[in-house]
């Protein structure tokens, strides 16, 4: 994987081969300006807000990807007023080792997988499952 945009293609891949369908590089507008989520992914009643970062090494840092995750639980606000649904946050960094919650919930993408396969799970340990 050379790039952050075969990063998301990947990521993209992966929701559509668990049946979701997808949008992809999501641009919006709204009162607070444009923005742009990588990947939109429905299947049924469940809308995920996906946004892939593929932090190197000598990027990762938990507080840069906790900023990220507080940042992309906003755009995805935004988003469920236009949509009129809720839509879930979720943060996909390339190295991290444990699914979490912080305002977004973030899944390292070695666990995407079992994430998206365990996904109402998830959310009800997160208090998302409304």
């Amino acid at each position: 994987m050379n790039s952050w945009q075969e990063f998301e293609e990947i990521v993209r891949n992966i929701l559509e081969e668990h049946g979701f369908e997808t949008r992809f590089r999501y641009v919006f507008r709204d009162e607070s300006g444009r923005a742009e989520i990588d990947v939109v992914a429905e299947r049924f009643d469940l809308v995920l807000g996906i946004d892939a970062k593929r932090y190197t090494e000598k990027w990762y840092r938990l507080s840069a990807i906790k900023r990220e995750a507080e940042k992309h639980a906003i755009r995805c606000k935004r988003l469920e007023r236009i949509l009129g649904r809720r839509v879930v946050p979720v943060v996909v960094p390339l190295i991290d080792d444990l699914v979490y919650f912080h305002h977004s919930v973030i899944v390292p993408f070695e666990k995407l997988n079992d994430f998206l396969i365990n996904v109402h799970a998830y959310l009800g340990e997160f208090g998302l499952d409304d």
